[in-house]
This record gives structure tokens, C-alpha cells and sequence, in this order.
């Protein structure tokens, strides 16, 4: 819950730095809906694109409140955020939303970013493996291998703290959802983007985007201002 239209700046300060110096990552920013429009239109043109934080299963009707995948796609959004560990924890949202809300997206024709990941009490009990499988066993849908998507691992305990699993539980726990994604939907496991997520800035990046099997960042509060996301764009 960032963002007003002063802070467009900082994503017009991002497209034009990319338009100077091109990079090989992919670049996306989802900021929140009341932003997606006139975010759109501030980066188009350019190599950046827009995403939504969330989306409701429901195509359409009296859902006061929501927003639809249609919705997104009509504001401008290439993108979707989905089963956040915010929202699971502060919306009530389970596996099974996350999944439906996933096929709704792709229904559409926008590109889910699934997110799972474990609490530190999860973690300390030894569960982060058996958590984060059994939530891609239930939020992953066998019909998603035929849209594009990505998986975010963000372990709960790390988002906005400021700390930061060892690169050895990043790499195992990267390795168990790629093993977990094959399941659910086969080959396609293959050209599934993982990403990582949890307190990832410009000193960090490079480390952790160089581990086996991380295959993007999910970045939170240092994608707020255009110069820390750029150290981490640039560690690609």
C-alpha cells in the first residue's frame, strides 16, 4: 500500500534509465490499482512493464471491493501478484483462492506471479520444504502449464525485516518448489521463472540472483525508488 501519483516520477526515472543503458532482465513494476492507468502510460513505450498486487477469482459482478482480472488487463497490467504472503495472512487467502484467482488470470490472458513461502515458526520447526510444496501443490493448477507464469518464494520471515536466508536455505528451497512446480504442471516446470523475495536490495542482489535455481527477484520496498531498484536490475 505505496504509492501516489507524485511517486510516478520514480517510475518514469526508471523506464528512461533503461531506455539509455538496456539490460537482459525483465522488468516489471506492480504498484497499486488505483496507480496501474496512469503508471501504464508514464513507462509505455519503454522496456518496463505493469503488473496488479491482486486480483479476485470472480470474472465480474457484485463483488464491492474487488478487482477483476479483465480489470487489470483493461488499466494496463501484463501482470498479477498473486497469494502474497500479506494478503494470506491479513486477507484470509488460502491455497485454494490462489489457485482459482490464478486461473482467472490466465483466463484472461494475465501472467500470474505466484507467491509461497514459510513463517520463521514453519522455518524453525524444520517444515519450510514441506510448506512451500504442499502450497504449490495446492495453489498451482495442472492447467496453468499451458500460460506463462512464475513462482515467488518469499520466506514470511524476511519480507521487510531486513533479513535474509543463507544462500545455501535460498538454493534448497529453490531446488523443492522447481521438484514441487514439476508435479504440478509437468514440462512446463522447465520455463518457470523463480523468483525470490524478501528484504532483496542493490548489496544482496547479485549473491542472491547467482544462486541455483533463482531466476528473478521479487522486490519490495527497495522498488520504491527508481536508484535502489536499478542496483538490483544491474545485478542481473
Amino acid at each position: 500500500m505505496n504509492g501516489l501519483a507524485s511517486d510516478l516520477a520514480e517510475a518514469k526515472a526508471l523506464a528512461a534509465d533503461l531506455a539509455e543503458r538496456p539490460c537482459a532482465a525483465r522488468v516489471a513494476l506492480c504498484p497499486p490499482s488505483t496507480l496501474i492507468w496512469r503508471m501504464a502510460e508514464a513507462v509505455k513505450g519503454s522496456a518496463v512493464e505493469v503488473g496488479g498486487q491482486s486480483c479476485s477469482a470472480e470474472p465480474g459482478g457484485a463483488f464491492t471491493g474487488d478487482i477483476s482480472a479483465a480489470m487489470l488487463i483493461d488499466a494496463g497490467a501484463k501482470l498479477v501478484i498473486l497469494g502474497h504472503s500479506e494478503r494470506r495472512a491479513g486477507h484470509g487467502e488460502t491455497d485454494a483462492s490462489v489457485r482459482a484467482e490464478a486461473l482467472a488470470a490466465i483466463a484472461v490472458g494475465l501472467e500470474p506471479i505466484v507467491c509461497v513461502g514459510e513463517t520463521l515458526e514453519q522455518r524453525e520447526a524444520g517444515q519450510a520444504v514441506e510448506v512451500v510444496s504442499r502450497q504449490i501443490a495446492g495453489s498451482v493448477a495442472s492447467q496453468m502449464a499451458s500460460a506463462p507464469f512464475a513462482v515467488a518464494y518469499e520466506p514470511v520471515w524476511a519480507i521487510g525485516t531486513g533479513l535474509t536466508p543463507t544462500l545455501e536455505q535460498i538454493e534448497e528451497i529453490h531446488l523443492a518448489v522447481a521438484a514441487a512446480l514439476r508435479e504440478a504442471v509437468g514440462e512446463a516446470a522447465s520455463r518457470t521463472p523463480i523468483l525470490y523475495g524478501g528484504s532483496v536490495k542493490p548489496s544482496n542482489a547479485a549473491a542472491i540472483l547467482q544462486t541455483p535455481g533463482v531466476g528473478g527477484a521479487l522486490v519490495g520496498g527497495a522498488s520504491l525508488k527508481a536508484v535502489d531498484f536499478l542496483g538490483i536490475i544491474r545485478a542481473v
